[in-house]
């Protein structure tokens, strides 16, 4: 059942998509066994009582999602604290009661209350059913029956905040790595397979909180933490630090993601600098989103004179028609189709259509993670220009690949 189906029921879950499902689902079922009017899962915070899923058709003024109360006002808190049973046929049998704040706005008369503890055993919420009629009928089975529903939202809501908390940790290691700029610039050269020459520098980031990990996953990282575009903006803001070092005849390749490049924040880092000289690679792993705020971005940025490349092009999901969208200045063949293009027919086959697409399209190719002379040879033989990749040159710290170059 979706949100808005949810909703024309007199279901509204807090909760969206697979977890606000599966605990409204829950609750429905527990209400209909019950035959109570309304059902609901509660969230502790603080002293408040917050309701998060609701199950109330027509009743949605006595509670509705979002609504708090005071916990101490609460019968739920009796119950967890063990002052009344968790199954109650009519509140009108423990007089002791009567003067609970919460009666005097939501007419409660009986009720079947379940905690939902976090694995550490501390309290998360209630998981209820009640009705503003007494339910003589109530019975163990009917409250099993509740437990089991409950249950089953529990293991819903700590995944939940298992993933929630992992989040959070990803959001602190990322926001310490900005704060402290704990990462370091390293380039690869890019080589004419002609001379090999060095035509340019790729900018790759190596992190540097222990223990190691690599740069994709503190990236993926980034993304899942909301923090993508801020670390991808840094990582290029002290990549372009170092194009003044650059051999004059070398170009400065930095990598983004569509998010970021769509953002249209990179060309504010470009002040200052030569933007011929510099060459923006998007990768095709990563879905694009917002296609036209991203073909805005890059019109601009090739106002400067920056170049655009496709990056792993023939590794990700969009293949040619992405690559026909963004008309880039420079398709990098994913090393996917570089590696053994001397032994296999349908990579060298491959690997020649995209050159001549790139020549229809007056782009240039450069060949990805070339590792032996035999695919240097292959690929020059088919026309690639430039290539990068351990055979060629290893990527290493900006300052020593610059030393070897002044050297060259």
């Amino acid at each position: 059942m979706s949100d808005v189906d949810h909703i024309a029921a007199g279901i509204v879950p807090r909760m969206t998509g697979a977890d606000g499902d599966l605990i409204a689902n829950a609750l429905s079922f527990a209400r209909a066994h019950l035959g109570m009017e309304v059902a609901y899962l509660a969230r502790v915070a603080g002293d408040q009582l917050i309701f998060e899923v609701v199950i109330a058709p027509g009743l949605e003024d006595v509670v509705d999602v979002g609504r708090s109360l005071p916990f101490a006002d609460t019968i739920s808190r009796q119950v967890w604290l063990g002052h009344l049973p968790p199954m109650i046929a009519d509140i009108e049998d423990y007089p002791q009661m009567k003067g609970l704040p919460v009666l005097q706005s939501i007419a409660v008369r009986a009720q079947v209350s379940v905690p939902i503890t976090r694995p550490d055993g501390s309290l998360y919420g209630m998981f209820c059913c009640f009705d503003r009629a007494p339910c003589p009928t109530l019975n163990s089975r009917d409250l099993e029956v509740l437990r089991a529903f409950a249950s089953l939202s529990s293991d819903q809501i700590n995944r939940r905040l298992g993933v929630e908390a992992a989040v959070r940790a990803k959001r602190l290691a990322i926001e310490k790595v900005l704060d402290h700029q704990a990462f370091d610039i390293a380039l690869q050269p890019i080589k004419s397979l002609r001379d090999q020459s060095t035509t340019g520098f790729e900018a790759l980031c190596r992190f540097s909180p222990t223990p190691y990990r690599s740069p994709n996953i503190w990236f993926d990282d980034a993304a899942e933490a909301g923090l993508q575009v801020s670390l991808e903006l840094r990582v290029i803001e002290a990549a372009l630090t170092l194009l003044p070092r650059l051999p004059d005849a070398s170009y400065l390749a930095v990598n983004t993601s569509p998010a970021t490049l769509a953002s249209g924040k990179i060309a504010a880092l470009l002040a200052g600098y030569d933007g011929a000289r510099v060459v923006i690679e998007i990768t095709e792993h990563a879905e694009i989103g917002d296609i036209d705020a991203m073909l805005l971005s890059i019109d601009r940025l090739r106002e400067l004179g920056v170049r655009i490349a496709i990056d792993d092009a023939g590794a990700g999901y969009s293949g040619l028609q992405q690559i026909i969208r963004l008309h880039p200045d420079i398709i990098k063949l994913d090393m996917s189709l570089t590696q053994d293009v001397d032994k296999d027919l349908a990579r060298r086959s491959l690997a020649s259509a995209m050159v001549r697409f790139a020549q229809d399209t007056n782009a240039r190719v450069v060949a990805e993670g070339i590792e032996t002379e035999a695919e240097l040879r292959t690929l020059r033989t088919i026309g690639i220009e430039m290539g990068q990749g351990y055979h060629l040159a290893r990527p290493g710290l900006a300052q020593d690949v610059l030393d070897l170059a002044k050297t060259a």
